[in-house]
């Protein structure tokens, strides 16, 4: 029986996780068909397991009316802090355009991705300089027949960094005649929309079958300026901090070694330690314009009663758009006027400090993502033991360029055009467009990811004992990967400033083995025994088990539990990052004490810090455990409670970067943190730049607690309505020596509810999702809780056509306040957990041929 959305698995899931091709037990002794489900290799004859598991089907897609793939996750109470996606993306990012998926708040390495059952490649461009993850932007919701989350430690079963769960991604196939989607939407009050179309074509026969689905999507930009207070980085008029950057426009000045502020700075702007104040924040996009097309292929041949050869390929390809404010220059830029510059009104030579040449314009990266796989391979049956083979090849390819007209400025050049008294740096003057021309370039980063993979596995009963069949899973995997990303060489030169320059080049190859059993200890107890060995080719090997059960106390009651081990080896970004830049947000406040400034001054100044691999990291380990009870007294109702813990050893992140401040930039001969020379009558000099790297932190501990429930009410005439509940409650979230719970990012409850009703050809759906308040990063207030709700409704006027209009946001909820972190939450609101785009209106339309 089909249920709303997020099903559990230990009640009714026939249709969501049967494929199509299932033949169910028949009375007469008939063959019967074994699927395989997600969480599991063993193929069996029902769709009950004993890990808990979350499916949302194409149905439920269409009814939460999303059409990206990270819009739809991010309303999942399963997902968490780590999470990162297009919204924010600005230059200073290093994944533009590009999304993840984070499980448990865990980050996106602990999330195992998979499409069909089977890994994809990488992306090329790690998030964060050094995080690894599989870009689900690269996946058109259009395809998806259902996504399963696993929300337990599978690394015995898919991988030994399974450890915060999976995400299967299981595509349509089995497809009979045409199918045309149209879709529009956009969101009031601002010029934000999106359009949506969709090809989606099958056939079967005697010989085999096909399918071909071809998906585009485009959005246009939502701009920080159309947000009001949510677009500006001075929070101070609502009650926060005033993020506005010292570099400014105008700027100011070292004359005969005093600090000078221009004189043709505001008041307003003038800091107490002369700094001219300039906001970024209507810059930025909060959403940058995209564009994707991607096409993808499911075929099947019978080449015999047993046997089956089998062919997928997808190709997709995006386009999309980063940006910020003008090139922010410092000190370490090294800039001078001299005292013959026509327009120098201090009658000598000077250096400037922090400046931006605003107008050169705002930064603007363009990105090209181009994503191929391809699976081939051959299944049958021998013996009642079904076999299959394949080999998988991936390829992800990123290009991230900007030209001259997108205010890309060089050091040296405009150091060029200034000696000659072109470039004026004073009063905020707007220089003519060839100088401009001048002292901007041309750049561009590359990117590349590559996986090829084998595996060859077994399933089927292995023996009977006590006239029980043992069921059993095996195989054998061989993995190749490399990473290469390479920044424009004019980073490496140090002139270009202002942006983030990741470096980076490894590969590996791994093999496993894995084998799983399971056991039907008695009639209604079940117990499931997993282990996988991996090989690395730079980490050395490990061995994994897991342990599961399920046990049907009563016919309407069961119980469930696993546990689990994982090791994660640190991502090939980690091990193979060059020097790689990213700029960073720190209270410089040494340099305000050693030099008798008032603090103020001090605050929220962005540094840059140089990172490096590290190849002495050891491998991440993990331990996870989870038990469970599903109450199903009828088939119109369900409820399931499962409690979770998983502790990860050895956690790879960065080092704190005030931390690392606080420990050695209160040294100006310190080599970690290096600091230009002192000028004038200062004792300490301005940070040039800050070394950092990679470090196993001591460990990272979450609890938690899932409900999950559903209600299908009959209405006689009125057709049926469906209520689903899926709630997540956080009860620790340790890192270290630190519980994050209920603290920044890391609110206890998360929520989604969910009601649909049927009726002929019409059907409605309301959806409520609630993200739990938690305490601000000052920990001095409270951010608020916030629940949005969606609707739409859909009317099919014959077997040809049915239309769809939707809300998402309803009530036009704006995100609730918050002072942020001083770093990427700068603006008002948190970006990763909040949403600012207000109501969104959409209509599609689907044709059936």
């Amino acid at each position: 029986m089909k249920r709303p959305l997020l099903m559990p698995s230990a009640c009714a899931l026939a249709v969501a996780f049967a494929m199509p091709s299932m033949v169910f037990a028949a009375d007469d002794g008939a063959k019967v068909e074994r699927i395989e489900v997600t969480g599991s290799r063993i193929k069996r004859t029902d769709i009950e397991g004993p890990s808990p598991i979350q499916s949302i089907d194409k149905d439920d897609i269409a009814n939460m009316g999303f059409d990206n793939l990270q819009q739809l996750l991010e309303r999942m109470p399963a997902n968490g802090a780590g999470a990162f996606s297009t919204r924010g993306n600005s230059q200073d990012s290093t994944a533009n355009g590009s999304a993840s998926i984070s499980l448990r708040g865990m980050g996106p390495d602990a999330t195992l991705v998979l499409i069909n059952g089977r890994r994809v490649a990488i992306s090329s461009f790690a998030e964060g300089v050094s995080n690894s993850f599989v870009d689900i932007n690269n996946i058109p919701v259009s395809a998806i027949e259902r996504i399963d989350i696993l929300k337990d430690g599978a690394s015995a079963i898919y991988g030994s960094d399974a450890i915060a769960g999976v995400v299967n991604i299981v595509l349509k196939k089995d497809i009979e005649g045409l199918e045309l989607n149209l879709g529009y939407g956009e969101a009031s009050g601002t010029n934000y929309d999106e359009k949506t179309a969709s090809m989606v074509w099958g056939t079967k026969s005697d010989k085999g079958s096909a399918s071909v689905i071809v998906d585009y999507f485009k959005n246009s930009t939502l701009a920080a300026s159309e947000l009001g207070r949510f677009g500006t980085a001075n929070q101070k008029p609502y009650g926060g901090d005033d993020n506005r950057s010292s570099r400014g426009y105008p700027g100011y000045f070292y004359v005969d070694g005093v600090k000078t502020t221009d004189p043709a700075c505001p008041p307003e702007n003038t800091t107490s330690t002369g700094s001219c104040l300039f906001d970024y924040g209507p810059y930025n996009l909060t959403i940058p314009q995209a564009e994707r097309v991607g096409a993808i292929g499911q075929f099947e041949y019978f080449l015999g009663e047993d046997l089956t050869a089998f062919l997928e390929f997808s190709v997709q390809h995006n386009n999309s758009e980063a940006g910020g404010a003008a090139t922010p220059l410092d000190e370490t830029a090294g800039l001078t006027v001299p005292e013959s510059h026509p327009n120098n009104p201090f009658g000598m030579d000077i250096q400037i400090g922090r400046y931006r040449p605003v107008d050169a314009g705002a930064r603007r990266w363009d990105i090209e993502s181009d994503t191929m796989r391809m699976v081939a391979g051959l299944r049958g049956t021998v013996k009642e033991w079904d076999w299959e083979v394949s080999a998988q090849k991936g390829r992800q390819k990123q290009i991230q360029s900007g030209d001259r007209s997108q205010g890309w400025v060089r050091v040296d050049y405009l150091q060029r055009e200034i000696d000659a008294g072109r470039y004026n740096p004073f009063g905020a003057a707007v220089n003519s467009p060839e100088v401009i021309d001048a002292i901007t370039t041309s750049l561009v980063r590359q990117g590349v990811s590559r996986m090829t993979a084998y595996d060859a596995s077994i399933t089927g009963q292995a023996f009977t004992l006590a006239d029980r069949d043992i069921m059993m899973a095996a195989g054998l995997e061989y993995r190749e990967e490399d990473v290469s990303d390479v920044p424009d060489e004019q980073f490496q030169r140090g002139l270009i400033f202002g942006t983030e320059a990741v470096s980076a080049a490894a590969n590996r190859d791994q093999w496993a083995a894995y084998v799983e059993f399971s056991i039907p200890v008695t009639d209604n107890f079940e117990l499931q025994l997993a282990g996988r060995y991996d090989n690395y080719s730079d980490f050395g090997s490990t061995t994994n088990p897991k342990v599961a059960f399920q046990w049907g106390i009563t016919d309407s009651l069961t119980a469930r539990g696993s546990w689990a081990t994982g090791f994660r080896a640190p991502s090939l970004a980690q091990i193979g990052l060059g020097p790689s830049q990213e700029s960073l947000f720190l209270d410089d406040y040494y340099f305000c004490e050693a030099n008798g400034l008032d603090p103020a001054g001090c605050k929220n100044l962005d540094f840059d810090f140089e990172f490096s691999g590290n190849p002495d990291l050891d491998a991440e380990e993990s331990e996870s455990w989870n038990l469970g009870l599903i109450w199903a007294p009828s088939q119109s109702f369900d409820i399931g409670l499962d409690a979770f813990k998983i502790t990860q050893d050895n956690k790879i992140d960065k080092l704190e970067p005030q931390a690392v401040y606080d420990a050695n930039c209160g040294d100006q001969n310190s080599t970690i943190c290096q600091r230009l020379a002192p000028i004038g009558s200062d004792t300490m000099g301005t940070i040039d730049k800050v070394l950092s790297s990679f470090v196993n932190l001591s460990s990272q501990e979450v609890e938690g607690v899932d409900l999950s429930t559903h209600y299908t009410m009959g209405l006689d005439s009125y057709g049926d309505v469906k209520f689903g509940l899926e709630w997540s409650y956080l009860h620790k979230f340790e890192k270290g020596d630190v519980d994050w719970t209920g603290e920044y990012r890391f609110p206890q409850h998360r929520w989604l509810a969910t009601t649909n009703w049927n009726m002929d050809a019409f059907a409605a759906n309301l959806n409520f999702t609630y993200i739990g308040e938690f305490n601000d990063y000052n920990k001095t207030r409270t951010v608020d809780a916030q629940l949005l709700v969606d609707a739409s409704a859909s009317y099919r006027f014959s077997e040809t056509l049915k239309w769809t209009v939707g809300i998402n946001n309803l009530l036009d909820e704006e995100p609730p306040f918050a002072i942020g972190d001083g770093d990427t939450d700068l603006y008002g609101y948190v970006q990763a957990t909040h949403n600012p785009m207000g109501r969104y209106i959409y209509t599609k339309v689907q044709v059936n041929f």
